[in-house]
């Protein structure tokens, strides 16, 4: 994608600064966290989010999980817990339409995570 923020971040276009890069996976930390870390977890094929997904893009995200718990464990994040968010669609908080996962840690964190919000 052209014009895709995530895109241009995982070429080396935008500068980020680095967490994690292998084959399928690229992660950098949130240039505007909202905790101490916060890391954003992109794939390198652009796909708009989980709707987007395929049984052939699937194959390539079968290690995501184990990629989570690397970074985590790295970021030392282990021992207290930490939130991985992914939000899907513009309603649900999604603002870079390239799948993506935040994970989020080192504070206390509480649930619902906005109860300002009223439904």
């Amino acid at each position: 994608m052209n014009n895709c923020l995530f895109c241009k971040i995982i070429s080396g276009e935008i500068p980020s600064i680095k967490i994690y890069e292998d084959e399928h996976w690229f992660a950098f930390k949130d240039i505007e966290p909202c905790a101490p870390v916060h890391i954003l977890l992109v794939p390198k094929v652009h796909v708009k989010n989980i709707l987007g997904m395929t049984s052939e893009i699937n194959h390539d995200f079968s290690d995501f999980f184990l990629i989570v718990k690397k970074i985590a464990e790295d970021e030392g994040l282990g021992e207290d817990g930490f939130r991985l968010v992914v939000n899907t669609g513009e309603k649900a908080g999604q603002s870079v339409f390239h799948f993506h996962a935040h994970i989020i840690g080192g504070k206390e964190m509480g649930w619902p995570p906005f109860p300002e919000e009223k439904q």
